[in-house]
């Protein structure tokens, strides 16, 4: 499926952020400012403005929002939560073609916060998944103790792990010495 590259930006967005969460990766990814601006330079977010232990702070607590979205028991509660979000959020579509970038539409009011900014086009990046009827494409790490989340944007939704070098290696080398350990 294709979401068009704002989406597909967005969403990878979106599977930093939550597994940034300690709870997720065992250790606090957003640790200070410092970090919050690595992560704003690392997905090239536009008109981040001046940030603030508030804009730490606030995007923590999006982070916990975006995680129960990928942790919906079902489709009407995986809405019910994006819909909040980006009702939540100032959404001031408007297009713009910034950096060399064609004309897209950005979603953040011009003026947004950061949380609002992530909270406006992760919100509708989600939104454009679930509407697509792709719910499924939002998942978590099959690896056991791995409670990474992924967006799967495989033609196949064949993708099981949140990265095939670290979680689907180890599971493949285990499953191969097993099969060697039983022959």
């Amino acid at each position: 499926m294709d979401f068009g590259h704002d989406t597909q930006c967005a969403l990878s967005s979106v599977v930093d952020l939550v597994n940034s969460d300690p709870d997720v990766s065992g250790a606090e990814g957003l640790t200070d400012l410092t970090a919050l601006q690595a992560f704003v330079d690392r997905h090239a977010i536009s008109e981040p403005g001046r940030l603030t232990r508030d804009d730490l702070e606030a995007v923590r607590r999006l982070r916990t929002r975006l995680r129960e979205i990928f942790a919906a028991a079902d489709e009407p509660t995986a809405v019910r939560l994006v819909n909040a979000l980006v009702a939540d959020a100032r959404t001031t579509p408007r297009l713009t073609d910034h950096d060399d970038w064609p004309l897209h539409v950005h979603y953040y009011a011009p003026d947004a916060r950061l949380a609002e900014h992530l909270a406006a086009d992760c919100g509708m990046a989600l939104a454009f998944v679930l509407a697509a009827g792709e719910r499924q494409r939002l998942t978590t790490c099959e690896a056991p103790e791995c409670a990474r989340v992924l967006v799967d944007l495989s033609r196949n939704r064949s993708r099981r792990y949140c990265d095939s070098k670290t979680c689907g290696n180890r599971l493949h080398v285990a499953a191969y010495r097993a099969r060697q350990r039983a022959g």
